[in-house]
């Protein structure tokens, strides 16, 4: 241990814990003998630990600028650089987790900068063996996948193996604000339920960890070995000068529990500010990898032979689809067409800003691929996957079985989700969607329906008789003992009504209007009484979305807390908005607008 870091814990334990408070410009945290503070100048701060626990216990203050937080070695080199906490200054919201376990012989150091002496946090911040993760957020979603804590946003490197789903994500584990970008990872059995695994793949030198994709290399074309795991992802360089990003590699042994950073990254780079989130995947007939990638506003195909080394082959994107906002997030599958023997490749890729309602949102390109370029066949139309507000960075899992391609995106929107009304995390999932392609009026549309697992999260289920409405019908009580978790399943039949109108609603009177537009063949969702809505001028929103069939129609409501997922007609068109009602709606009013309908089948079903 080097003479500085003995003096200063000599210092700390000279002081009595009267005079530290009072007298001196070091303090005890937290009443805490293992620990002391010693405030330097121009907000520097240094804190030494002696028989470190697991964690440091960091209370957070979820508005209050950040501070860089280093983890100094007994040689004073340091171990961790520059995680940005917002730490406490006058309230704590909640605490986050500080590893110490890189402490030699239960000493370490921890650097606090841009922190004044006078902060809350150096007398609420704990050591500790543990980290309560119990859920404190009334809008936490029953069936949906949300981090356990900190910030959520794109999904990342999803794949399947041995019977698991692998799904990683953009994941601050320092706060619930978007920073220290780092790949988290769930797992799950049945594409519902979640089980966090860790942080497998952290900042280095390289820069933070962005999005990207993983595969399993079955045919050890890599050389880490039959059936590893190799994660794509973009190293983000930020500096004085600007950002530059790369693309990195690492490699798992493990089933992706773990992974190696290949020495040689970055594999792939450029003089593009703009260059991420790379997905990649195997072209059979040519028996290589292809990598996309978003460059700008246009997309770069790449290909490999040994997942190290990349050629360029094409750009697409000119004059294609909507160009409002920057280009990120790409995948590029195929998919049969319903009830024929034809196959289409589809480009997903998602934007932001320049959605239909605001901020971001996915569109997807239709056409054809030979291994090396991409053709759009409707050059002139842009294609919604999903007319909400909350769905974007939308990707679709690797090795998934029996041919199945699965999606999943962010259920949140740019515009405000630095600001969502919870704390102790932020960003949540769509549930999963089987993908397919049909034919409707000479164009391929892509079909995005709830996937089979959701029908075997399936509790109990509530049948209704069916009725005829010709003013109002109004349902108070959809679930006995209603947690706001379920899925509504309607069959409606028109007979002349102009307008068709369901409304969830609660006691407290906020309300969901979502309404079928028969003239406009159009399906509509209204949330500006959903419950709060004043955190941000952008969240109170109605959106729009076609509808082919408006006088047979099947409707699937996915309804979770602060969630409303609709599914018309198979999946032939979905919509995705973010709900915070004060309690669970548990009243459902259908009303016409001139004619009548009949609700032929209506079923609620609990999902546990």
């Amino acid at each position: 241990m080097t003479t500085y870091k003995n003096n200063l814990l000599r210092s700390a334990r000279a002081f009595s814990l009267a005079l530290l408070l009072g007298t001196a410009p070091m303090a005890w945290a937290d009443n805490n003998p293992q620990f002391s503070v010693r405030h330097l100048a121009s907000e520097q701060n240094l804190i030494a630990v002696q028989d470190a626990a697991k964690y440091l216990l960091l209370p957070v203050q979820d508005n209050a600028p950040e501070a860089k937080v280093y983890l100094i070695g007994s040689d004073n080199h340091y171990i961790r650089e520059g995680i940005n906490v917002r730490l406490a200054r006058e309230r704590v919201d909640y605490y986050v987790p500080l590893d110490l376990s890189a402490a030699v012989d239960g000493d370490i150091t921890v650097e606090v900068q841009g922190l004044p002496a006078d902060a809350l946090c150096w007398k609420k911040m704990k050591l500790s063996d543990t980290f309560d993760t119990k859920n404190r957020e009334k809008f936490r979603p029953l069936y949906h996948h949300t981090p356990v804590y900190g910030w959520m946003n794109d999904p990342n490197g999803m794949f399947y193996l041995d019977g698991t789903w692998h799904l990683y994500f953009q994941h601050n584990p320092y706060g619930s604000t978007w920073g220290n970008m780092t790949w988290g990872h769930s797992t799950s059995t049945d594409l519902v339920h979640w089980t966090y695994q860790g942080t497998p793949i952290l900042p280095d030198a390289l820069g933070t960890i962005f999005s990207g994709s993983a595969v399993v290399d079955t045919d050890n074309t890599a050389g880490f070995g039959a059936g590893a795991v190799v994660a794509f992802y973009t190293s983000a360089k930020p500096s004085p000068w600007g950002d530059s990003q790369s693309q990195s590699l690492a490699y798992s042994t493990d089933g992706g529990r773990t992974f190696t950073k290949y020495a040689d990254n970055p594999i792939l780079t450029s003089q593009k500010r703009d260059f991420r989130d790379p997905k990649v995947f195997w072209y059979a007939p040519g028996r290589h990898w292809v990598m996309i990638l978003a460059a700008g506003q246009e997309m770069e195909i790449y290909s490999s032979r040994n997942l190290k080394e990349w050629k360029y082959e094409s750009s697409f994107g000119r004059n294609q689809g909507a160009h409002g906002g920057v280009w990120e997030c790409p995948d590029l599958f195929e998919l049969p067409v319903e009830g024929t023997r034809e196959k289409r490749w589809v480009l997903i890729c998602n934007i932001n800003p320049g959605g239909p309602f605001g901020g971001n949102a996915a569109q997807y390109f239709v056409g054809t691929f030979n291994g090396k370029k991409f053709t759009n066949e409707s050059p002139t139309r842009t294609k919604w996957m999903d007319w909400g507000k909350d769905h974007y960075a939308t990707v679709t899992f690797s090795n998934a079985p029996d041919g199945r391609v699965i999606a999943l995106g962010w259920m949140s929107n740019w515009q405000y989700q630095g600001v969502l009304p919870t704390l102790q995390y932020r960003g949540a999932n769509t549930i999963a969607r089987d993908l397919s392609l049909y034919r409707q009026d000479g164009e391929l549309l892509l079909r995005c329906a709830p996937s089979p697992e959701m029908e075997a999260a399936r509790a109990d289920t509530r049948n209704f008789p069916s009725f005829r409405v010709s003013d109002s019908y109004e349902i108070p009580s959809l679930l006995e003992d209603n947690t706001g978790a379920y899925e509504i399943e309607l069959e409606l039949k028109n007979s002349g009504s102009e307008r068709i109108i369901l409304t969830l609603s609660n006691a407290k009177g906020e309300k969901v209007h979502l309404h079928y537009d028969v003239a406009r063949h159009q399906f509509v969702m209204e949330r500006s009484e959903s419950g709060l809505t004043d955190f941000s001028p952008e969240f109170p929103a109605m959106t729009v979305a076609p509808a082919a069939d408006t006088d047979h129609i099947r409707l699937r409501l996915f309804v979770d807390r602060s969630s409303i997922e609709a599914f018309g007609d198979g999946g032939k068109f979905v919509m995705t908005n973010c709900v915070f009602p004060s309690e669970p709606y548990n009243t459902l009013t259908f009303e016409t607008w001139r004619g009548s309908f009949s609700v032929k089948t209506m079923k609620v079903h609990r999902i546990r």
